[in-house]
C-alpha cells in the first residue's frame, strides 16, 4: 500500500495522463489503496487544477479531460526519454514548424532530467541517425538549449563567433529571440561589445556560456525579431522580387512551402500566385519549388528562372544517363 500522499498522487496522476478511461477499482488495486482513496485523491487533483472527469456506473471510471489552462505534467522514464531525443533530433536543423517555442521546451525538460535519464537521452542520440533534408546546416541541441534559457531568462549570453570570412571573435549578448527560417537558426541579440543591435547565424556559434547576469530587454527598433532577421538579411546580401504561377490550389501550395516565402493568392479554384522576395539562394528556392509535386511557371526575376532552368537541365541529364 502507498502511504506516501504526495508520491501516490503522482503515480495515479501519471495513469491518468494516459489517454484512457480509468475504473476506479482498477485505479484501487494499481495504488494499493481502497476505492474511498482513489476518490479522495481524485478531488484533489481538481483542486490542484486537474480536470478530472468522472461517469457513473457499477464501477466508475475517470479520465483527465483538456482544460482551459495546462497544469504541470508528469512524465515516466520512458516517455521523458522519448520526448528528449525526439525534440533534440528536430532542433538540430531548422525544420519546418518547430519554432522557439519548441526549443524552449527543450531547454525546460533537459534542465530538470535526472542525470541517469539525461545520459540515456545523450547515449541514444548518438547511436542513431536522423534522416533530414539537407537542405540546411546541423546544431548541437545544447547550443539552442543554451540560448533558449537565456532568451527566456533575460540573460547575458557570452559565445565565440565565426563570421562569413572566417573571422572569430568573442561575444558578450543580451539575447532577445531565437528565430527559424526554415532553412537555419538565428539569434537576434544586443551585441553589448559593439553596442548595437547583431544578428547572428547559431551554426557559426560555439561555446555558448549563460553568464547569470541578468538584463532589462531593451526595445527592438522594428518591434519583430522575424521583421529584423528579415531586413537584415536583405541589407547584407542582394534581394530579388519574384513572381510564380502554380497550377494547383493555394491551401495546396501554401502546406508545402515554408511561410517566410510568402502566402500564395487564389487565381480560380485550381490555380493560385505568389510573390514575394528572396535572396541570393535562388537555387534553393528553385529545389524547393520542384519539390511541390505541380507544375509551375516562373515569371520574374531572371535569376530564378536561370535557376530553375538548369535545375531542369541537371534533372533531364541525370535522367537521360540511365535510360
Amino acid at each position: 500500500m502507498t502511504t506516501d500522499t504526495p508520491a501516490r498522487l503522482l503515480t495515479l496522476l501519471s495513469l491518468l495522463q494516459t489517454p484512457r478511461e480509468w475504473p476506479g477499482g482498477e485505479l484501487a488495486d494499481r495504488l494499493g489503496v481502497s476505492r474511498r482513496t482513489v476518490r479522495r485523491d481524485i478531488d484533489r487533483l481538481r483542486e490542484l487544477g486537474y480536470p478530472v472527469q468522472a461517469t457513473k456506473g457499477t464501477d466508475g471510471g475517470y479520465r483527465l479531460v483538456a482544460g482551459k489552462a495546462m497544469p504541470p505534467l508528469v512524465l515516466d522514464d520512458e516517455e521523458a526519454v522519448a520526448i528528449a531525443v525526439g525534440l533534440r533530433a528536430g532542433a538540430g536543423h531548422a525544420v519546418e514548424g518547430l519554432d522557439e517555442a519548441s526549443v524552449r521546451a527543450l531547454a525546460k525538460l533537459e534542465q530538470v532530467l535526472p542525470g541517469r535519464l539525461r545520459h540515456r537521452v545523450t547515449t541514444l542520440q548518438a547511436a542513431t541517425t536522423p534522416l533530414t533534408s539537407g537542405d540546411g546546416p546541423s546544431i548541437a541541441p545544447e547550443t539552442l538549449t543554451v540560448m533558449a534559457s537565456t532568451v527566456a531568462g533575460h540573460e547575458r549570453l557570452r559565445f565565440a563567433y565565426r563570421a562569413a570570412d572566417g573571422t572569430e571573435s568573442r561575444r558578450l549578448t543580451e539575447p532577445y529571440r531565437l528565430v527559424s527560417t526554415g532553412r537555419r537558426w538565428y539569434l537576434v541579440a544586443y551585441d553589448l561589445d559593439r553596442d548595437d543591435w547583431r544578428t547572428f547565424r547559431v551554426d557559426r556559434v560555439s561555446e555558448p556560456f549563460a553568464t547569470g547576469a541578468r538584463f532589462t530587454p531593451r526595445e527592438l527598433p522594428t518591434g519583430s525579431a522575424a521583421e529584423y532577421l528579415r531586413r537584415s538579411m536583405q541589407r547584407q546580401q542582394p534581394t530579388y522580387d519574384f513572381e510564380v504561377t502554380f497550377a494547383a490550389p493555394a491551401d495546396f501550395v501554401a502546406a508545402r512551402l515554408p511561410a517566410w516565402l510568402g502566402t500564395p493568392e487564389p487565381v480560380d479554384e485550381h490555380s493560385c500566385r505568389l510573390r514575394g522576395s528572396v535572396g541570393d539562394a535562388t537555387p534553393w528556392v528553385a529545389f524547393r519549388l520542384a519539390m511541390l509535386e505541380c507544375d509551375f511557371t516562373v515569371h520574374e526575376p531572371r535569376e530564378l528562372v536561370d535557376a530553375v532552368r538548369d535545375l531542369g537541365a541537371r534533372l533531364s541529364r541525370a535522367a537521360g544517363a540511365g535510360a
